[in-house]
């Protein structure tokens, strides 16, 4: 199996090129946009036969041959990226003419969606609604949106293409997302200058401090899920991933110093005033429809798998997986 993926030198994308690698599969095209970042570090223990700066991949990308599958999960996930012009293009652009070279072709296509698609949660999180109806919160939401909208109006499609709505994905090589890591990440570090861990204030009567939820979903479990779908071309659709299990932040705080032998230590901070407005104090992934296409396996509780990140990799040194 040759594969295309994007994001490869990422957090998700990196893990997963770990997965296909411990797989077998070493058949694989990285695309990604490293410059002068560190994310080279994430690809160091990886084996690969090429890697493509995402500027450069578009123009030969009608002449690679024998690919199997492409999974795109290169996108500007930063949730406060101001430049919708930006986000149009890397998000949505460029996604198109992925899925279009895969129509070409008859090449599977899996791609990152996000549960941002889902806004407020006012319609909830069913992976089986209309996605018309959604009104996400931000930009890349948005952008995010836009592409699977324009998926569900084509006629000349990959004979797989599934979208996967992650949720809140953590664990190891997240390490250069800087302000978009995931709160254990950042949790971690504190940890280590203040002797306790931050969370924000609630501003709803409805929650206390620090009982915000949300499905948090190691990353490992996500390329599963993925490596799922790459067993089993005949599914196809929109999918959520995450545990279908809402836990809160005073929970993942708790794993925190659970892993680490520590006593809980947690203050509570005021929100940035920006973030108010548009800040989700629950998301829960509904998981029937990724059950019922045949994924068994059981996702890692957040005690589990944050025991495992903290133990095994940031307690060393950020360890990359």
């Amino acid at each position: 199996m040759k594969i295309i993926l994007t994001g490869g030198a990422g957090f998700i994308g990196s893990c997963m090129l770990r997965a296909l690698n411990n797989a077998g599969c070493d058949d694989v095209i990285v695309v990604d946009n490293i410059a002068s970042t560190e994310k080279w570090r994430n690809l160091v223990n990886k084996r690969y036969i090429e890697y493509f700066n995402k500027a450069d991949f578009l123009p030969v990308l009608p002449q690679i041959k024998g690919v199997s599958a492409v999974v795109h999960l290169g996108a500007c996930s930063a949730t406060t990226e101001k430049d919708f012009d930006y986000l149009y293009k890397n998000n949505l652009n460029y996604s198109k003419t992925l899925w279009n070279y895969c129509a070409e072709r008859g090449i599977s296509f899996l791609y990152a969606s996000s549960a941002a698609t889902y806004g407020d949660g006012s319609e909830g999180f069913d992976d089986k609604c209309d996605i018309k109806k959604l009104r996400p919160l931000n930009g890349y939401g948005y952008s995010k949106q836009l592409f699977d909208l324009w998926a569900e109006k084509q006629t000349k499609r990959p004979p797989q293409h599934v979208g996967m709505k992650f949720f809140n994905v953590y664990g190891p090589n997240e390490y250069f997302k800087g302000s978009m890591a995931s709160v254990i990440f950042h949790s971690f570090n504190t940890l280590k200058e203040y002797d306790n861990i931050k969370l924000f204030k609630s501003y709803l009567p409805e929650y206390a401090h620090g009982e915000q939820k949300r499905d948090f979903v190691y990353v490992k479990d996500i390329c599963s899920v993925i490596k799922f779908f790459l067993e089993h071309p005949d599914k196809s659709g929109l999918f959520n991933l995450g545990t279908g299990h809402a836990q809160s932040f005073n929970d993942l705080a708790k794993a925190v110093f659970h892993a680490l032998d520590r006593k809980v230590s947690i203050e509570y901070t005021e929100m940035p005033e920006g973030l108010r407005a548009k800040y989700q104090y629950f998301t829960e992934a509904d998981i029937e429809k990724l059950r019922n296409a045949g994924y068994d396996a059981p996702f890692a509780a957040l005690e589990e798998g944050a025991g495992d990140y903290v133990r095994n990799y940031l307690a060393k040194d950020c360890a990359v997986y």
